[in-house]
């Protein structure tokens, strides 16, 4: 990994999924492990801090009335019944741990669904500074991490997915993913892996 072309993406750290009365956080039935993934990913994003790795967060965030959804199904179906990620809400806003980290981090929005390049200017941005490997981190695993994965492979990056700073719905559905689903077009390494191999 050159750290000069390396970006690391968070995904989805906002209260609705990382607060323990967010929204959407019961919903996760490994929610216990949540506080270990959040500590994890902030060691890292602290330690990448000061370093020429590009950081970048695209917030999932709706209007009032979900008028972007049309006939929503699955997950965001589940987001607009259940009133999470909407604008000016406490769940739709950044968790407070990465606050002070905010002058380091770009946040992109737009996002609407389960794609973080959809709708947001995240691959122009890559392509601005010159990235050619991109690190994922965030909620959910099968959901939103695993489309920023794939999309991230066909636009021609290289894709880490960290093991241990994603969360999935089940231990059952992280463990399958990680072990049968991602190798297939990504690299899955744990953040220690990861500031190792960057020499941070």
């Amino acid at each position: 990994m050159d750290i000069k072309h390396t970006a690391l993406i968070l995904i989805g750290y906002q209260n609705d999924y990382f607060a323990k009365d967010g929204i959407l956080h019961g919903a996760l039935e490994n929610s216990e492990q949540v506080g270990v993934i959040l500590d994890n990913s902030l060691q890292l994003i602290s330690r990448l801090l000061t370093t020429e790795a590009l950081i970048a967060s695209t917030p999932i965030i709706f209007t009032a009335d979900y008028s972007e959804l049309d006939e929503p199904i699955g997950i965001l179906k589940i987001i607009k019944d259940n009133g999470a990620f909407k604008a000016g809400s406490s769940g739709a806003q950044t968790i407070p741990e990465l606050t002070p980290m905010a002058s380091k981090i770009i946040t992109l929005p737009g996002k609407r669904g389960l794609s973080c390049f959809s709708n947001t200017d995240l691959h122009q941005l890559l392509q601005s500074h010159g990235i050619k490997e991109v690190i994922i981190a965030g909620a959910v695993t099968s959901l939103c991490i695993d489309t920023a994965g794939r999309e991230a492979a066909d636009l021609g990056y290289k894709v880490t997915i960290l093991s241990d700073c994603t969360v999935g719905r089940t231990r059952f559905e992280q463990n399958y993913y990680m072990t049968e689903i991602m190798p297939f077009y990504a690299k899955i390494m744990s953040a220690k892996d990861v500031t190792q191999a960057l020499g941070v």
